[in-house]
């Protein structure tokens, strides 16, 4: 027997048509740093049909790639929606790569068209010589622009206003197949080349659609107004843009007001109910609203953290705020949301033994734990092996790069070591890079920072496994302190002997005044090794 239902295709078209026709009144807001521009669904959806227009006389096809070098503003969200709806696919690009990173990845992609706002053109400009496939450059005016950066550009430059004012509303879009390519984004290329993740329209719509099924307490409905701290260019904001049209919720984008000041400047006085971010943003926000306690953030429902551990210490910091964190997991080749840690039923939903786990699987994704051994883990919380997982939304490969090893009969290998609980909620304890392994024997860096950074004296800290002649490996702790503090390696020594196994203990330790971040705000292991191996780190040993 044939199923009778219709074989509606599910692309990012259908998804623009919803969000403009039925959620048309919903606003578009981007933060200047004083106040914020409005715009509601449909205005930008005209503005998403002239561009479209605008891009296809610009000779954009189907199948052509348009990059995008901007901060998270409504004109990226226009290009989120034209680009895709034109059959191109929209690459966000980096703003934080290394120069010959940008060029790579530029080149690799293929970008025939790239938007690039005002205050980002220089370090377009760079890498622009180096550029091989761009035809045409749109400047998008969001502040003061350096006149010989532009020049330097070389090709074509336009305005991105004045291609818009010269096209009539409407466009004729073309009929898409779900399955081609819709969007790209390269991952952040902390342990060599960027490798290129390229998502469907099915993917992207399947991943929107998903959302409200993650977090069933913070959910990108009508009712809301979410701020999109995460940057467009990193795995499309976590998937926040198409979620909140199709479903209808205000965007507040914060544009490069990206420090903990105008956040909580920008949370209170958009009104924002939903957010999310990674943890060093959101311990920034933290820090500025404790100096300043008359902030008013009384229509804030709920955070999301993602991108790394969610230290206990901040979940903490918010409770009693009266503000709920959850946390969530992904990758950039998950599109990226695996798991979110909203509690199950039958736990208080503020309860924070569930919420700092990693997150629970959501519906669309499976995953199964491998041991070292090769065999697949239960799920009983404990046994521990490599991450891996499968679905609609996750990537089965690398643009041009097969990169055979991150894929294993099908399953994507995360890297991530962890377990997995019979209610579905994993557990991440390391990066598999990144356990320590000292005597034989497995070290936690995640669990090691997480419990340096709930003493109250440190703000941030990153732990590291460098070589020793004794034990192969031993930890190395790098501390940012909070100011005013004389805390030193004795006193956090001492605060982790009740915590942590005694030969856990780092006998290394540097305080610095900030740990390195990689271009999307995660601590990077990596310069932090390089400073080590290099003599760069004032290191105490105890």
């Amino acid at each position: 027997m044939r199923a009778t239902m219709q074989d509606a295709q599910l692309t990012i078209p259908t998804i623009f048509r919803h969000g403009a026709r039925v959620h048309g009144g919903s606003k578009v807001l981007t933060f200047d740093g004083t106040d914020c521009a409005e715009s509601t669904f449909a205005e930008v959806a005209d503005r998403v049909e002239r561009l479209a227009a605008a891009l296809r006389r610009l000779g954009v096809g189907e199948g052509d790639v348009v990059g995008t070098f901007m901060w998270n503003n409504q004109e990226h969200l226009e290009a989120y929606f034209a680009v895709p709806g034109l059959g191109a696919v929209l690459h966000t690009l980096n703003l934080r790569l290394f120069p010959e990173q940008l060029a790579h990845v530029v080149n690799q992609a293929g970008d025939k068209v790239v938007l690039v706002n005002s205050t980002v053109l220089a370090l377009l400009a760079r890498v622009a010589p180096e550029l091989r496939s761009v035809d045409h450059y749109v400047v998008v005016d969001d502040g003061p622009v350096d006149p010989a950066a532009r020049d330097r550009l070389g090709g074509e430059v336009a305005d991105y206003e004045d291609l818009l004012a010269a096209e009539a509303s409407g466009v004729a879009w073309p009929d898409l197949d779900e399955r081609a390519a819709a969007a790209m984004c390269y991952t952040s290329g902390t342990t060599g080349d960027p490798k290129g993740v390229v998502y469907s329209h099915r993917s992207t719509w399947l991943h929107a659609f998903a959302y409200n099924n993650a977090a069933p307490c913070l959910p990108l409905s009508d009712r809301e107004r979410a701020l999109v701290v995460v940057p467009m260019f990193h795995v499309n904001a976590w998937g926040w843009p198409f979620a909140a049209w199709m479903h209808g919720a205000d965007l507040v984008m914060p544009s490069r007001f990206l420090q903990g000041e105008p956040l909580a400047r920008l949370l209170a006085s958009s009104r924002a109910t939903v957010s999310a971010g990674v943890p060093t943003i959101w311990n920034e926000v933290l820090t500025y609203l404790r100096d300043h306690p008359g902030v008013d953030l009384s229509a804030l429902k709920g955070l999301v953290s993602g991108g790394s551990a969610l230290p206990p210490k901040l979940v903490e910091g918010y409770d009693e705020l009266g503000i709920l964190v959850l946390q969530g997991w992904g990758m950039t080749e998950t599109s990226p949301v695996c798991a979110v840690s909203f509690p199950p039923r039958g736990a208080p939903l503020d309860d924070p033994g569930w919420r700092l786990k990693t997150g629970r699987i959501v519906p669309g994704v499976e995953v199964r734990i491998m041991t070292e051994a090769g065999t697949e883990a239960p799920w009983d919380g404990e046994t521990t092996g490599e991450i891996e997982v499968r679905g609609p939304w996750i990537t089965g490969g690398y643009h041009l790069d097969p990169a055979p090893d991150k894929f294993h009969d099908g399953w994507l290998r995360t890297g991530d070591i962890g377990s997995v609980d019979r209610f579905g909620f994993l557990q991440i304890s390391d990066r598999l890079k990144d356990v320590i392994k000292s005597g034989g024997e497995w070290i936690s860096s995640v669990e090691l920072e997480n419990q340096i950074m709930s003493h109250p004296d440190v703000l941030e800290a990153t732990v590291v496994g460098v070589p020793d002649d004794k034990w192969g490996e031993r930890p190395l702790a790098v501390v940012v302190r909070r100011e005013p503090s004389d805390l030193d390696a004795s006193g956090l020594r001492d605060f982790l002997a009740e915590r942590v196994a005694k030969w856990w203990i780092p006998e290394r330790w540097a305080f610095v005044d900030s740990v390195p971040k990689t271009s999307v705000g995660k601590f990077d292991k990596k310069a932090v090794r390089r400073q080590q191996a290099e003599g760069a780190l004032e290191v105490q040993q105890t």
